[in-house]
């Protein structure tokens, strides 16, 4: 059985997705806004956050992957790409976590070119030690140290998505999760 040590519990999550919302609504209010969860890591962030948003809301997904293991490659590649045009509007790209910063100055270049109105970055989580490339968090939850969390969207290997709150795998809990 995998064990894994509680880092941020689920009330503590609930209050910062809400306080999140009410600061995008508050920013954005009397605009529709477009939020980019990127896949895979975001999605349950990404739907909570967005029923506290009290503003019209789309959604549009973008996939891409910079992990192998627990350690970040360095190379983004888009798996899936947006299904619609963002030009002109209030693009927020939603994140899982913001780590050494390549991927999200990648994808936020290239969002850009696409020309938003606006185009802000809001993470559930940053690890400023592992920061490579600094990136402007305009909405951010949390800042940890650096440890490979998972949880609440968050995987390893895959697994532990479904785990309802932030979470540390202890020593033992990933390396039995290869096999």
């Amino acid at each position: 059985m995998d064990k894994i040590r509680t880092l941020i519990d689920e009330t503590t999550l609930a209050a910062k997705v809400k306080e999140l919302g009410r600061k995008i609504t508050e920013r954005h209010r009397g605009h529709e806004v477009v939020l980019v969860p990127v896949l895979k890591g975001s999605f349950v962030f990404a739907a909570d956050l967005a029923r506290q948003i009290d503003l019209p809301v789309t959604i549009e997904f973008l996939g891409c992957r910079s992990y192998e293991g627990t350690e970040s490659s360095g190379v983004v590649q888009i798996t899936y790409d947006l299904t619609k045009p963002i030009e002109g509007k209030h693009v927020i790209i939603v994140e899982d976590i913001v780590d050494t910063g390549l991927t999200m100055t990648y994808l936020l270049e290239n969002l850009e070119t696409r020309r938003p109105a606006s185009l802000e970055l809001c993470s559930l989580l940053h690890k400023p030690a592992r920061t490579r490339v600094p990136v402007d968090i305009h909405y951010l939850g949390f800042t940890i140290d650096d440890v490979f969390v998972v949880g609440y969207g968050l995987d390893y290997a895959e697994r532990f998505r479904n785990v309802p709150f932030i979470g540390v795998l202890e020593q033992g809990a990933a390396a039995a999760s290869k096999g």
